[in-house]
């Protein structure tokens, strides 16, 4: 099933793809599959990188630069094309079925940008979002630290203000792609004596100083994505504050609800090729007509279509102008908890070979020891399961929100141990 977007959506779709043929440098859909679904464990980012730094890509970046190409959902006025929902899918859609990088500037692009579009001022919107389309400031995401967990409100690394200047002293972990940021979007601790909520704020800052030191931290799958961070005594000035002093909370939650539609429809497509592998793996290891794993390969192709209807649905409230809902949770949940399955279903076909690591510098393993060790992280990152399972029950249907902590037990005598139940009593012929 195709989603009728009307010929206004039919007629952008035909005159992008003739953009795409007639601009696409010789050989750039050779260098690499663009396309890969990140779900090696981290592995592809290496490659993905050297095929970024040839010429070719260099000459693509500029093309879609001057098309207004990068950062196209923003608003005219700060350099994209106002595209809606709707034609993000469109071109994302483009993009892959042409074997193309749509190049994206990560999370400047979908988290700072908008964040900064919303809440900052004129002179900084003015400084802050050409440095992100031109690739010239590339952003990590300085939220969670050691101690905190998901409760971004206890955050405790510090932004103290002297005179025209914050200085940030503290630790954040979980850093997505730490090793290639030049700046970083933290949420700070800048009036300690302030409600938990009301103390914070929204600070930008260069990754590059000599007061930040970074180290990786090793996954599963051995590959390193995630970093811990140490700020000591980085001075920004106040005009890196998003928001205004003691208004991050504000700043923060507009970055983490900006939700567009554009990846809705092409989400699925990273899973439906990895099935098709596992499927010919399948083949190639004489399982494919073992009833248990048709089974599995039967429930891991109904999971991506499902996947697939969910984008169509999404797409379809982007198109009506009625933003996400919780259906968000419903969807993290859904590719997650099936991606940690279909690993545990690719070993168990794999079989034995599954338990050895291929020979090779420090710790290799195969695509589907891979998938199996990272995709246990789906699970966490982006709000976990529990979290996500939280978000549907309140907020979709309507259940009573979970009690928070336990209920504390009276003072005084310890309670006597419950008594286990009896033993039934087992006649000798069976009966009770």
């Amino acid at each position: 099933m195709d989603l009728d977007l009307g010929p206004e959506i039919a007629e952008f779709r035909a005159r992008f793809r003739d953009w795409i043929a007639a601009n696409t440098p010789e050989g750039l859909a050779e260098l690499t599959d663009w396309t890969i679904a990140a779900t090696t464990g981290g592995y592809q980012g290496a490659e993905l990188a050297r095929a970024a730094a040839h010429p070719a890509y260099a000459e693509w970046e500029r093309r879609l630069a001057e098309a207004r190409l990068i950062c196209p959902q923003w608003p005219q006025e700060f350099g994209g094309q106002a595209m809606d929902g709707v034609r993000l899918a469109v071109l994302n859609e483009e993009f892959h079925a042409a074997g193309l990088p749509r190049v994206r500037r990560g999370m400047g692009e979908s988290l700072v940008g908008p964040s900064i579009i919303v809440h900052g001022t004129p002179e900084q919107r003015a400084h802050f979002l050409p440095r992100i389309i031109s690739g010239e400031d590339v952003y990590c995401q300085g939220f969670s630290e050691p101690d905190q967990g998901s409760d971004l409100a206890g955050v405790q690394t510090r932004a103290e203000v002297d005179g025209d200047e914050v200085v940030i002293t503290g630790t954040k972990v979980w850093t997505s792609g730490a090793g290639r940021a030049t700046m970083m979007f933290a949420l700070c601790r800048s009036d300690p004596a302030a409600e938990k909520h009301a103390g914070l704020s929204y600070v930008l800052f260069p990754f590059t100083d000599p007061g930040v030191q970074y180290r990786p931290i090793r996954q599963m799958s051995g590959a390193a994505e995630f970093y811990e961070d140490f700020i000591d005594g980085v001075r920004v000035p106040l005009f890196n504050v998003i928001g205004g002093l003691n208004n991050g909370w504000k700043v923060a939650m507009t970055t983490l609800g900006y939700e567009r539609g554009g990846a809705a429809t092409v989400q699925h497509l990273g899973f439906e090729r990895e099935f098709w592998e596992l499927a010919e793996t399948a083949r190639k290891y004489g399982r494919d007509t073992d009833p248990l794993v048709r089974q599995q390969l039967a429930w891991a192709y109904t999971g991506v279509q499902v996947m697939r209807f969910s984008g169509l649905r999404t797409l379809a409230q982007v198109a009506e102008g009625r933003p996400p809902g919780p259906e968000a949770s419903v969807a993290k949940l859904a590719w997650s908890e099936y991606h940690k399955r279909l690993g545990e279903i690719a070993i168990g076909i794999v079989g034995t070979d599954a338990l050895i690591r291929p020979d090779g510098p420090g710790y290799p393993t195969t695509s589907w020891q891979n998938v199996f060790l990272s995709s246990r992280a789906g699970t966490i990152y982006s709000g976990t399961s529990e979290i996500q399972r939280n978000i549907v029950g309140e907020r979709a249907l309507g259940l009573p929100k979970e009690p928070r902590g336990l209920p504390k037990e009276p003072r005084g005598l310890p309670k006597e141990p419950r008594a286990l139940p009896k033993e039934p009593q087992v006649a000798a012929d069976g009966g009770r």
